[in-house]
């Protein structure tokens, strides 16, 4: 008994070490966020801008190509690392490695052959005379995004751990060199969408190409990766919980990462940078909680594995706490928000204080949904937010387009964002409670 004590006080004191270091290490990254949105606005203007931040959102489609192995590999780390399993860890490592590789060198190729042979221009609403060198600018984007695709498996390693602090310090020292990169860019007179998507796109893969070596050679040399201990079995158990990821990821990007093409193409690319503006703005309340939350995460892996429903019980009093705190802000975030608009950008965007409204309403739905679904990834129940999360992608995009072509708005466009999301956190709550409770059966335990 006080074995299981020692280990669940463990569990709670590296929690607590992690949120605090996450709160100071994404407090840098938000920071950093918020400058590089008037740094890139002054180098390429409101238009160039918006087809920037559209670029930017289908480059994360790349991003989630894993087929769930990310999300896969941290959950399965978690669980080997808790029965002391460190040689199968290895191999899960390496193979999940191996298996990355086998999926981004097909898909970067499809991705230059339809680039080279598509037409970009059309695909973004774009005008010619006003973005230069659109085709190349994509090539190179995508393939320094393929190649940081591959390690940047080295941040879901350390989730697994239970150490995301790491995770997010690679993705803050990433940002901040991209930060520097725009300044540079910025001083030299360029407006160059090229050298913009350049230092946003090489300095992530630059952090990860540091980070292997000292992470595999110096940290952690018992789990390095090896070629010999590549076992395609042990990435299939992976797979197996890495599809549903996988699933869900995609049909994330299709409810969020594509509203930017949708608004670029059913209105127009400048009006991509009011709405991305406003998104980072508020998002700094989903980055909060993220930070509470993602520690969570494994840390219910490790917990679950135990039997420890006491500690799950415990860490859920605390997040109801903090939903009333987060609710609070999020008011006074839209009530200061034009005074913020305006020091931040200045008079360079108008922004509608409708826009913030249904911002801020959207970004609570996907808190208060992660408060509960968090907590379900780690147990690796997933087959009712697959459900509702590939429901609402489908719906999404007609929705959308028809809501557009009666009103005109997008104010409605972003109103259906919200709608849309609303069943699966209904259903994330009710999951949540049954899970924890010991009342779960059916399709409630899958």
């Amino acid at each position: 008994m006080s074995n299981e004590k020692s280990v669940s006080n463990q569990r709670s004191s590296l929690l607590q070490k992690n949120i605090l270091a996450s709160f100071f290490i994404k407090g840098w990254s938000a920071a950093i966020v918020l400058l590089l949105v008037p740094a890139t606005l002054n180098c390429l203007g409101e238009y160039k801008n918006g087809i920037w931040l559209t670029i930017s959102s289908l480059l994360l489609w790349i991003d989630n190509m894993d087929i769930g192995l990310g999300n896969g590999l941290r959950n399965k780390v978690a669980e080997y690392m808790a029965r002391g399993e460190h040689e199968r860890t290895r191999s899960l490592i390496s193979s999940t490695f191996a298996m990355l590789t086998s999926i981004i060198i097909p898909i970067l190729i499809i991705l230059i052959l339809l680039i080279a042979i598509g037409d970009p221009y059309q695909v973004f609403n774009a005008t010619p005379s006003k973005v230069d060198h659109l085709g190349q600018v994509l090539m190179v984007t995508v393939t320094l995004v393929c190649t940081s695709f591959i390690f940047k498996l080295i941040g879901n390693f350390y989730m697994g751990m239970q150490l995301p602090a790491v995770s997010n310090l690679f993705i803050a020292i990433g940002q901040t060199l991209a930060l520097i990169g725009t300044y540079i860019v910025q001083w030299s007179g360029s407006h160059s969408l090229m050298h913009i998507a350049l230092v946003n796109t090489a300095a992530p893969l630059l952090v990860y190409l540091l980070a292997f070596p000292y992470t595999f050679l110096y940290k952690y040399p018992h789990l390095r990766p090896s070629f010999r201990l590549i076992n395609f079995k042990e990435a299939k158990n992976v797979i197996n919980m890495g599809v549903q990821f996988f699933i869900m990821q995609i049909s994330s990007v299709i409810l969020f990462m594509t509203s930017n093409l949708l608004i670029s193409n059913l209105f127009t690319p400048a009006l991509v940078t009011p709405y991305q503006i406003t998104y980072r703005y508020f998002s700094l309340m989903l980055v909060a909680f993220t930070v509470i939350c993602m520690p969570f995460w494994n840390a219910t892996t490790d917990a679950y594995e135990r039997g420890d429903m006491q500690w799950i019980h415990n860490a859920t009093r605390k997040l109801r706490l903090m939903i009333i705190g987060i609710i609070a802000c999020m008011v006074m975030m839209v009530i200061l928000s034009p005074w913020i608009y305006s020091i931040w950008i200045g008079d360079i965007v108008t922004i509608d204080m409708r826009m913030s409204i249904v911002m801020a309403t959207y970004i609570f739905i996907l808190i208060y949904s992660m408060r509960y679904s968090y907590f379900i990834n780690g147990i690796g129940k997933l087959r009712l937010q697959l459900i509702f999360t590939t429901v609402a992608a489908v719906l999404f995009i007609p929705l959308a387009y028809l809501t557009t072509q009666l009103t005109h708005s997008i104010i409605w466009f972003m109103i259906i964002m919200c709608l849309v999301n609303i069943p699966g956190l209904i259903v994330n709550r009710i999951q949540f409670y049954k899970l924890i409770n010991g009342k779960a059966n059916g399709i409630w335990m899958k």
